[in-house]
């Protein structure tokens, strides 16, 4: 993609979140589009919130599991920033019309208190992490699922480019040891009332701390780095939930507390 072409694409993501009216699919408006082309028109979109007075406030990893990764024929997760207006306080509600299509899943959050940057160790990871915590995060869709004329639908390159469908954060009040064995930190997650899934941080490639190893090396690819104070959502460990209007969500996480949001 030539550089205005990326600089529209970012400009069309920007303007369908403000009027709440998706666009079309990217990839069969730029059959020709790559990874890097992707992740362009995403610091092209972030560009324009910063440029609004929005701050960067951390980073999402999203695809982690294998069941989404098959679904995508992909075999490497993806990447999103959060930014201070998608934070949101345990027990929010939500209003009607923030979100085109939210959708909810359940991650553990870390919190870092020193930076990362390019190939580290696990180790250094868990060294360099604040606190762990419970989590939500709300995803949204500024492009169609499927393109109505053609039939194409998404893929991964228009996940990408739509900040990795990243929307909100929710986080839980709790703090935890980085240290701990997260393969086993799981939650139930309900829908009014309803458990409608639950899961294991073994979900995300089989251990959340390894997402924050992936996200490291790929930031520093684009001259990116993982800076002190930010969050940073590891990967969900459930199936995407449908929240439409009068949707209340909570997840248990046992021990670790409850992360709630209601959708109004």
């Amino acid at each position: 993609m030539t550089p205005a072409q990326i600089k529209a694409a970012a400009q069309a993501l920007y303007e369908a979140e403000q009027t709440s009216e998706q666009i079309g699919v990217l990839s069969q408006q730029y059959p020709g589009i790559t990874m890097d082309d992707a992740y362009a028109i995403q610091a092209g979109l972030v560009a324009l919130k910063q440029a609004k007075g929005d701050e960067v406030i951390g980073w999402k990893i999203g695809l982690t599991s294998r069941a989404m990764q098959m679904a995508l024929n992909i075999d490497i997760p993806d990447s999103g920033v959060l930014l201070e207006s998608m934070r949101f306080e345990s027990g929010a509600s939500i209003p009607q019309g923030r979100f085109i299509q939210p959708r909810v899943e359940a991650e553990i959050a870390f919190v870092m208190k020193a930076p990362l940057k390019g190939r580290v160790t696990r180790e250094q990871v868990i060294a360099a992490t604040d606190y762990v915590a419970p989590s939500l995060e709300i995803l949204d869709t500024r492009v169609q699922r499927v393109d109505p004329s053609s039939g194409q639908t998404r893929k991964i390159f228009d996940t990408i480019a739509d900040n990795a469908a990243n929307a909100g954060i929710v986080l839980g009040e709790a703090r935890f040891d980085p240290a701990s064995d997260l393969r086993w930190i799981g939650a139930i997650v309900s829908a009014n009332g309803q458990v409608e899934e639950t899961g294991l941080g073994a979900g995300v490639l089989n251990d959340p701390v390894e997402g924050i190893v992936w996200l490291a090396a790929r930031m520093e690819l684009y001259g990116q780095s993982i800076k002190a104070g930010q969050v940073i959502l590891s990967g969900s460990f459930i199936r995407p939930l449908e929240c439409p209007a009068d949707t209340h969500i909570v997840a248990d996480f046992g021990a670790w507390g409850t992360v709630s949001c209601r959708f109004e």
